[in-house]
């Protein structure tokens, strides 16, 4: 039964219903003084009939008392309902839709957190209004439950503020990790700790040491080429010019900057080597110059010295300056030319004396010329211009370098192998080594890892099978058949005169053996480039920048270890 009111008034709250869900973002009722639903309107502005007469039971003791307030909703735990009561009527409105919204997007971002941490590179968690672990994910995307419950100052401070809060990571100095409210219940945040170690570990391989250890003296051949080559490095070393060292992957390019900076008046002082191609563009610059402290989040407490300070009064070694970013190709310029460097957070300029040493497998000019590489930097740079020729260029350096990687994986490997059998050493002979002098070096000991205990000499079968099989190609493509009961591997001794009309260009010779090389390396590894890259002795960057000239860029590195069943039209 209605309370005697005028319906003026019923009619006027009755159209207000609509607008009072909408905003509040749930149900809004008009009860009677009871507290039994007369009419009740969803956010959307759709009454629902069949809620006319249900008690409104949370809210039963505030009509009562006819006194405004907050309450419980019968609809869930976490839903709030305000009551108001109004001469004989009471008007009520819950935020149950508003709370289904934030499960709704709750329950998205906990499916979202794996792939979140992995593309972040650390911890990836929600969080509730206290700041306390709802859900946490490794930097793997696999869940971390020993980390729920745990409360994080930082992410309760973001709650009670209602805003962001960026910081160093408690963990991983260096790292950065975020938090920041989603809704008034619950928040999310991430960090980048793992992404940080893994910088820090391609930050010392990049150092590459900082001591040199290589001489002239090490420089293994007696060949016309390699002697002009040492011949010229020799008599540059005692000068200040900056040198570019030009030379294919595995020809020894740090070998000879570092011979050149130890028969130089710099011997004593310090011969930095940088790995442009390994250093994330994120910190290659902080790494250069340095910073000081407080330059960015996550800054070392008093700063730090950059390559090109450490290197003050002796050399630095820019390996791979062709894949140097663009961007900063223009502040390496400047040191050059002003010999100072600006730290990151600083405007103070810090004189360097340094001798430039850079190496590449790419050509300069032609990058000068497509734009990729700065001319102004490439004048500076090369001034002298020394290439190493390779392998294949020199092949009767093979014995001398053969017998030395024998030598040294004597110590290495504990055994006593002493010679190589005249058809092993045909194979090498015969093998084009694009990979180099560290291919070479590769062979011979992955020949140590296949001789017995008692065995004295390398035979063809302790060489890698693609040695034998490019073997075997090379001659059933020049006409030759094999010898019966004589093994593959051995027949690469034996000496073939090709007729003319089967000899191709040279460049186009390289190339295919180049390319069957690559192939032959990433099937042994079973695809997976960055151990075939180590097979050969060249970095992953190298591989992947070689397999496009060669052809083999379609090769697709397959999922769980299956073997590579794709190969490009080129093979």
């Amino acid at each position: 039964m209605l309370p005697t009111v005028g319906p003026h008034l019923l009619k006027k709250l009755r159209e207000a219903l609509p607008f009072i869900a909408r905003v509040t973002g749930g149900y809004a009722t008009l009860t009677d003084a009871s507290g039994i639903r007369l009419y009740t309107v969803d956010s959307e502005g759709q009454e629902h009939p069949d809620l006319a007469g249900v008690p409104f039971g949370q809210g039963k003791e505030t009509i009562r008392t006819g006194k405004a307030g907050i309450v419980g909703s019968d609809f869930g735990h976490e839903v709030q309902s305000w009551v108001l009561p109004l001469n004989g009527y009471s008007l009520a409105c819950s935020n149950i839709e508003r709370v289904e919204r934030d499960r709704q997007l709750l329950d998205s971002l906990r499916q979202a957190l794996p792939i979140i941490a992995r593309l972040v590179g650390g911890e990836a968690v929600l969080f509730d209004v206290n700041g306390r672990r709802i859900a946490s994910y490794d930097h793997d995307g696999t869940e971390n439950k020993d980390r729920a419950g745990l409360v994080s100052a930082a992410a309760a401070e973001a709650m009670r503020t209602n805003r962001p809060t960026v910081g160093p990571s408690n963990s991983e100095e260096g790292a950065v990790a975020v938090r920041f409210p989603v809704s008034s219940s619950f928040g999310f945040g991430f960090n980048n700790e793992q992404r940080v170690k893994r910088e820090k570990i391609l930050l010392d391989e990049a150092r590459k040491g900082r001591r040199t250890k290589y001489n002239f003296s090490d420089i293994i051949g007696e060949s016309e080429a390699i002697a002009k080559t040492c011949g010229l490095a020799a008599q540059v070393a005692t000068g200040e010019s900056s040198v570019v060292i030009y030379g294919e992957t595995g020809t020894g390019k740090e070998l000879f900057a570092q011979a050149i900076h130890n028969n130089s008046h710099r011997w004593d002082k310090p011969f930095v080597a940088i790995n442009c191609g390994a250093l994330p563009a994120s910190i290659i610059e902080s790494y250069l110059f340095g910073y000081e402290s407080g330059a960015f989040t996550g800054a070392r407490k008093g700063g730090s010295s950059g390559a090109f300070e450490q290197a003050n009064g002796g050399t630095i070694f820019l390996d791979e300056v062709s894949e140097m970013d663009v961007l900063l190709q223009s502040k390496i310029l400047r040191v050059l030319q002003e010999r100072e460097i600006v730290r990151i957070g600083s405007v103070r300029p810090t004189s360097v004396d340094i001798r430039v040493l850079s190496a590449t497998n790419r050509n300069l000019r032609d990058m000068v010329q497509k734009g990729s590489f700065r001319e102004d930097l490439y004048y500076r740079l090369n001034v002298v211009q020394l290439t190493i020729p390779p392998l294949r260029e020199r092949p009767e350096d093979i014995v001398l370098l053969v017998r030395n990687f024998i030598q040294r994986s004597n110590q290495l490997f504990g055994k006593f192998v002493f010679s190589i059998s005249p058809e092993a050493l045909g194979l090498l002979t015969a093998h084009t080594w694009p990979g180099n002098v560290r291919e070479l070096q590769n062979c011979i000991e992955y020949s140590f890892n296949l001789l017995g205990v008692k065995e004295r000499t390398i035979l063809p079968q302790h060489l890698p099978r693609y040695l034998c099989e490019s073997d075997a190609r090379s001659k059933a493509g020049m006409g030759v058949s094999s010898s019966p009961g004589l093994d593959s591997c051995a027949e690469g001794a034996m000496a073939v005169r090709a007729t003319p009309e089967r000899i191709l260009p040279l460049s186009e010779s390289l190339l295919a053996a180049e390319r069957d090389c690559l192939r032959k390396a990433l099937e042994a590894c079973n695809g997976r480039r960055r151990k075939a890259a180590a097979l050969l002795g060249i970095s992953t960057t190298t591989l992947w920048r070689r397999m496009a000239v060669v052809g083999l860029s379609s090769l697709k590195e397959p999922d769980s270890g299956d073997a590579i069943r794709t190969l490009s039209s080129g093979d």
